[in-house]
């Protein structure tokens, strides 16, 4: 479990393929300290488990289902990504409940300066629409970020100058992918209603069609 509040960025010093998986390197002044074996880390977003580390490196694998959703199957040597270790109870959770697991890779499709902020534009499909909402919360290649407005497959986010300068959100240009992690309440409250609401759940599932259709209800 993260929040979206980026605590360091790194740099990538190797991303060795596997097969369809691959192992990722990361250099980080961020402190490593309290790091175990085993423990999670968000790279630009996406969970990942610490299988190695130095006093300035982590390792960890990335399987061909993290690359299927995610930028990180572009990772290149000297790429910059964002970090943020795992909550610990009694952390501030001062973004808000991201779990680390994206859902899928959007499109910076326009970046306007609005006084001394910036004002991000980012094409989804309509599969991660639905879940984003006007002053809800969406993670960005990991910042928790809050939604101003949405369109048909597009929403907007403001990064202040501090966000900017502390994530690599900043140096990102129109056309570039990131990570998208939709709010989690969402895809909860959906699968939980769906047998009131007669829409039953991707891969079936109880729904009051299907009760109706079997003799259960009329």
């Amino acid at each position: 479990m993260f929040t979206g509040i980026i605590q360091g960025t790194g740099i990538i010093r190797a991303l060795t393929r596997q097969g369809a998986d691959a192992r990722l390197e990361v250099e980080t002044d961020l402190s490593l300290d309290d790091v175990a074996l085993g423990d999670s880390i968000a790279v630009d977003g996406a969970c990942l488990t610490v299988t190695a580390k130095t006093a300035r490196t982590f390792t960890a694998d990335v399987s061909a289902e993290t690359f299927s959703r995610t930028t990180l199957g572009n990772a290149r040597s000297g790429g910059k990504t964002n970090l943020e270790k795992a909550l610990r109870i009694g952390d501030f959770l001062g973004g808000h409940l991201v779990l680390g697991h994206v859902d899928g890779i959007g499109r910076i499709a326009a970046k306007t300066l609005r006084a001394n902020s910036v004002l991000i534009g980012v094409d989804v499909d309509a599969a991660l629409m639905r879940y984003v909402v006007e002053k809800g919360s969406v993670a960005v290649d990991g910042v928790s970020l809050t939604v101003n407005r949405c369109e048909k497959n597009r929403f907007y986010v403001n990064m202040i100058p501090h966000t900017a300068d502390s994530t690599t959100l900043g140096r990102k240009r129109a056309g570039e992918t990131v990570n998208i992690e939709t709010d989690i309440i969402g895809k909860y409250v959906e699968r939980l209603a769906a047998p009131y609401t007669g829409t039953a759940p991707a891969g079936g599932g109880l729904s009051r069609d299907l009760l109706s259709r079997h003799g259960f209800i009329k």
